[in-house]
């Protein structure tokens, strides 16, 4: 008899019955998330894991895109389980992309949280970066100074120095090809633009930069390639306003344009996919997609935009209504810190440059001091050369007066023995050669003292010292004194010889001696005030050096503190007809839009000169043309979509 095998223990069959586990990754524009999945797991439970955890309410433009069997990017069905849409091979680790599926009209009436706009922001300027969108080059331009206006807030000239823009990633390399500019040519006029957002907020940096890209030709629009019932190759382009045809090499231009509020019904049969529209004397639209997956996403793509171009004609929901009440009392909070902070900064400012007005002057002061202290010494030092030159002035006049008291008693004991002998005359003759000689010794000193004051006076440069011009009066009056001494001694020499004259030149000679001691006098006097006023410039570099001093005690910290879809067939899906009351308008022209078309045009002027025609592509010269004769995106879309549907229809079936 063969041998059964032992019975299952409960405990294993338990694990059996327990749904494996798949590891699944997300990649956000900003971040990278992980997650644990069951093989029962709704692509809708994943995402709203993922919503929950980044923090994010609008989740009706976003979806998960991911890379199918076949190669191609798709969406996850949000209603089928996450495991079967992938297909029994996959990797083990499932690898998803959370992306913006369906984008808004008007980026400043629908986007309402900061999250969302930052999530808009990051794709549509790595769509413009890699040149998934086309960009002219002074749009460009302007976009990368917002980017770094966002990333970096206000520019500070002491941070953001030449160069700190060498990581980033400014613009698209389509561009960079077009002119004879170095990378830090590009940051230097990058940086000139990014200076006039001065004031901008990171958020509202960020949505300026989403009004700019929402109004590119090729922003928020998904192309396919598909041909029409005669085989024609062409190219249709899906948004938020409606569905658009293409000639293949150029995605700029429309050449026919089918708005949503124009469609009933959309439904595709293997790779034909056909729209039944609203006016039902038009034929239906019909044209050819190269896979059935490609018209699964066409189908889903047409589905979501055409429900959310409804709901903008409709009242908000209370969901949308709280949400705004609540983005817009954040807003104010945050506009209010940031005004209270921008007070703050403008006082730190203030602070910081009154405190180095306040060095400098500090400074200023210390080096006027230091000057004045030394031009002090300096002046010391030469009244004290000149005090010593008048000591030995006065020493020689009082000598000179001596030798002239000698010459008179000579000169009277020449008048008493006039009649002596002759040898008596002669002795009294050399005597007086003697000191004639002695005379001239002494002049010659006096001619010295004073040779050496004057070479001493152009030292003394303080203006409040005056005492020099007193000093030189009294050499001159001293060298006055000393010649008619001379003179004196002269008249004397020949009173020897006219005795009747002797009496009368003794007499004149004693009356200058008695000039000769009022000037001596008067020198004394104008030393006492030359040391007054020494006296006074020395207090003044006290009381300076008392000032700076105090103000060197005063602290950096103490001066500011006062500052301080099926393979074969789908059902058909009948959309919601709403009547367009609204139609395609160019954006309104707010002083903030005339001010970025200002600069747009200024961007423009700039980059004229190194512009090289040669490299331009197919679509810059489309774009230049557009702009020659007038066309805006949103005029061409109003021009493709005139007159009714079924001569549109006609048109794209005789392409």
């Amino acid at each position: 008899m063969p041998l059964s095998p032992p019975p299952t223990p409960p405990v294993f069959l338990s694990l059996l019955s327990q749904p494996t586990s798949v590891s699944v990754r997300i990649t956000t524009m900003d971040a990278e998330l992980e997650f644990a999945i069951q093989s029962t797991t709704t692509g809708k439970q994943l995402f709203d894991q993922v919503v929950r955890t980044i923090g994010l309410r609008e989740i009706w433009f976003f979806g998960l895109q991911y890379v199918d069997s076949k190669g191609f990017t798709t969406w996850l069905n949000l209603s089928k389980k996450v495991l079967q849409q992938m297909g029994s091979k996959h990797d083990p680790t499932l690898q998803f992309k959370f992306r913006a599926k369906f984008y808004p009209e008007e980026v400043t009436e629908e986007i309402i949280q900061d999250i969302t706009l930052r999530m808009f922001y990051l794709q549509v300027k790595n769509s413009i970066l890699s040149d998934e969108v086309y960009c002219p080059p002074e749009t460009a331009v302007l976009l990368s100074s917002y980017a770094v206006q966002a990333k970096y807030s206000d520019f500070q000239p002491s941070i953001h120095k030449p160069g700190f823009l060498a990581n980033d990633r400014l613009l698209p390399q389509r561009v960079v090809d077009q002119f004879k500019l170095t990378r830090e040519a590009w940051e230097e006029k990058i940086t000139l633009w990014y200076k006039e957002h001065k004031g901008l907020l990171r958020e509202e940096a960020m949505m300026e930069y989403m009004k700019v890209a929402q109004d590119l030709e090729m922003y928020g629009i998904n192309y396919f390639e598909i041909q029409n019932k005669k085989g024609t190759d062409v190219t249709l382009g899906i948004d938020a306003l409606g569905i658009n045809v293409y000639d293949r090499q150029n995605r700029l231009n429309p050449k026919i344009g089918f708005p949503w509020s124009e469609i009933r019904n959309i439904t595709f049969h293997n790779k034909k996919f056909i729209i039944q529209p609203v006016d039902k004397k038009s034929p239906n639209f019909v044209f050819i997609a190269s896979n059935v997956r490609v018209n699964k996403i066409i189908l889903a793509l047409c589905m979501g935009n055409h429900d959310l171009y409804v709901r903008r004609r409709k009242a908000d929901t209370i969901e949308v209504q709280q949400m705004k009440i609540q983005a817009m009392e954040e807003k104010a909070a945050k506009k209010a810190a940031n005004q209270k902070l921008a007070r703050e900064v403008s006082m730190r400012e203030d602070a910081e440059k009154k405190q180095k007005e306040f060095e400098e002057q500090l400074e200023g002061m210390k080096r006027e001091t230091d000057m004045r202290r030394k031009e002090l010494h300096l002046a010391q030092s030469t009244i004290a050369l000149l005090e010593q030159q008048l000591r030995e002035l006065r020493e020689a006049k009082e000598k000179l007066e001596m030798k002239q008291r000698e010459l008179e008693i000579i000169m009277k004991q020449l008048e008493d023995t006039k009649k002596t002998e002759t040898a008596e005359r002669l002795r009294l003759e050399l005597e007086i050669r003697e000191k004639q000689e002695e005379v001239d010794r002494i002049r010659t000193e006096v001619t010295d003292r004073d040779e050496e004051a004057r070479k001493l006076q152009p030292l003394l440069t303080i203006d409040p010292l005056v005492i020099l011009p007193h000093n030189q009066e009294e050499v001159e009056e001293a060298r006055r004194k000393e010649e008619e001494a001379t003179l004196a001694l002269l008249q004397a020499s020949s009173a020897v010889r006219r005795a009747s004259s002797s009496s009368s030149s003794s007499s004149s000679s004693s009356s200058e001696s008695e000039d000769e001691g009022e000037k001596i006098k008067m020198a004394e006097e104008n030393k006492y005030q030359a040391q007054r006023i020494t006296e006074t410039a020395v207090q003044q570099s006290a009381y300076n050096n008392h000032i700076y001093e105090n103000s060197r005690s005063m602290s950096p910290s103490s001066m500011g503190s006062s500052l301080s879809g099926s393979r074969s067939a789908t059902p058909s899906i009948h959309l919601e007809t709403v009547t367009d009351t609204k139609g395609i308008e160019d954006r309104k022209e707010d002083s903030t839009t005339v001010r970025r078309m200002k600069l747009l045009e200024e961007v423009k002027l700039s980059l004229l000169a190194d512009q090289i025609p040669e490299e331009m592509s197919t679509l810059d010269r489309i774009y230049n043309k557009n702009i020659k004769e007038g066309m805006s995106k949103y005029k061409t879309l109003r021009e493709v979509r005139k007159g009714n549907t079924k001569r549109r229809v006609d048109q794209f079936e005789n392409w």
